[in-house]
Formats: C-alpha cells, sequence, structure tokens
C-alpha cells in the first residue's frame, strides 16, 4: 500500500512540474475539458432531473401526514440534493464514464510504446498527459455538479405537477425556507475533491500499465473501482468535517 501511494505521489509530483511550452499544455486542457465537460453532459442532465424526481416523490411519500407541512419535502429534497445527489452520484457516473476513458487512453500509450517515444524525446510525459486531465477535471466537474443541481431541484418540481403529490407552491416555498449556505460550501468542497481523486486516480492506473490490451482494460477497471471506493470514503469524511 506504501509503495502505491508513494509511486501516486511521486507522479502528481511530476505532473505539475513547469511545463515545457505553455501553449501545447493549454491545448491539452481546452481539449480535455471540451472531451469531460461537454461529452458529459447529456448524461449528467438526464440523470439529475430523475434523481430530483425520485427524492420528491418518495420524500412526499414518507412524510404524508397531516401534522407535517408538506413545505418541508422541498426543504428535504434541496438539502439531499445540493449535500449528496448531485455532487456523490454524479461523480460516481463521470468516474465509470471519464475515468474509464482516461485509464485506458493512457494506458494504451503506454503499452504500445508512444510514452517511451515522448520520454526520449524529453517530453515530460506525466506533465503532457496527467496534469491536463486534472485541471480540466477540477474545472468541469465542479460546473457538472452546478449544472446537476438546479436540474436535480427542476426535475423535482416536475415530479410535484406531474404527480400532484404535493403542490407546487409548496415545493417552491420549501426551497426557500431554513436554507443554510453551509450546504452550498460542502457541495463545491465535494465536487472540486471528487474531480481530482477522478482524473488522478484512473492516470495512476493508466500510467503504470504493463502488458497488453488485457491489461488495458483491467487498469481501466481498477481505476474506476478505486475511484469510486475513494469518492464515498471521502465524501464521509468532507461531512463529517464540514457539518
Amino acid at each position: 500500500m506504501f509503495h502505491t501511494l508513494g509511486r501516486y505521489i511521486l507522479l502528481l509530483k511530476l505532473s505539475f512540474r513547469k511545463p515545457e511550452k505553455f501553449s501545447v499544455y493549454w491545448a491539452e486542457v481546452m481539449r480535455e475539458m471540451t472531451s469531460q465537460g461537454i461529452g458529459s453532459l447529456g448524461i449528467i442532465c438526464i440523470i439529475s432531473v430523475f434523481i430530483g424526481a425520485v427524492a420528491t416523490v418518495q420524500v412526499a411519500f414518507q412524510l404524508n401526514s397531516p401534522l407535517v407541512p408538506q413545505t418541508i419535502a422541498g426543504s428535504i429534497s434541496r438539502d439531499s440534493t445540493i449535500l449528496e445527489f448531485s455532487p456523490t452520484i454524479s461523480a460516481l457516473v463521470l468516474a465509470g464514464r471519464i475515468g474509464s476513458s482516461i485509464a485506458s487512453q493512457i494506458g494504451t500509450m503506454r503499452v504500445t510504446e508512444q510514452i517511451d517515444a515522448l520520454e526520449i524525446m524529453g517530453v515530460n510525459t506525466p506533465g503532457y498527459l496527467i496534469s491536463p486531465k486534472v485541471i480540466s477535471g477540477i474545472t468541469m466537474i465542479p460546473l457538472l455538479t452546478i449544472i446537476s443541481v438546479v436540474l436535480g431541484l427542476s426535475g423535482g418540481y416536475l415530479a410535484c405537477i406531474v404527480t400532484r403529490q404535493i403542490s407546487p407552491t409548496d415545493y417552491l416555498t420549501g426551497l426557500h425556507d431554513s436554507f443554510n449556505p453551509i450546504i452550498v460550501t460542502v457541495c463545491a468542497v465535494k465536487s472540486f475533491t471528487f474531480g481530482f481523486i477522478i482524473t488522478s486516480v484512473c492516470s495512476y492506473f493508466g500510467f503504470y500499465t504493463s502488458g497488453g490490451a488485457l491489461e488495458v482494460g483491467q487498469s481501466a477497471t481498477k481505476g474506476v473501482v478505486f475511484s469510486c471506493i475513494w469518492i464515498l470514503f471521502a465524501d464521509l469524511m468532507i461531512s463529517s468535517i464540514l457539518l
């Protein structure tokens, strides 16, 4: 475990050395932002709307009592969406979509000796291959989380209109009641942390791939699995510290 942790830290250290040519790195960052952000927008939109709708319907079912005001459903849906559903579930989905792509891409370059060729040319391969992905991850995943929060709350509103279990007016009132800004801070910290975990962990497994095509698939699988585990662990730690 300590050997793996040491290699991971040293790889990150090499990844963020001063770039040889800033314009080349900037072009890679823009390309990765397009791939990770725009490429993941569709799945995030679909998931967020349905999660928000389902969460609202379930809260309405559990609080179906004349003693409980219906506005509480909006407050519970708001807090659960901002604190947990949007950052964590989106990160788990993006770990499968973005993480597997990163690990397989870098792993393929390793087994086809493209990374060796770059190193012979004097290129800082961790910096060229990994740092643009990490920078893009900590930039685009928080933006995707913001979109997920907005669509999740909108999905809850649509569920109120369709199911009529809660009045849309009561739902909107609940969204405003007893709002605590700390939940936005927790959501932001989670999304930045999850973006870093997904991109760096999957890059690590891809960079140290050895063998052939079979090992590339195994590296992608390991990257996604370990990313999900660390996302859940970080979720617990951040919630315990900040809440």
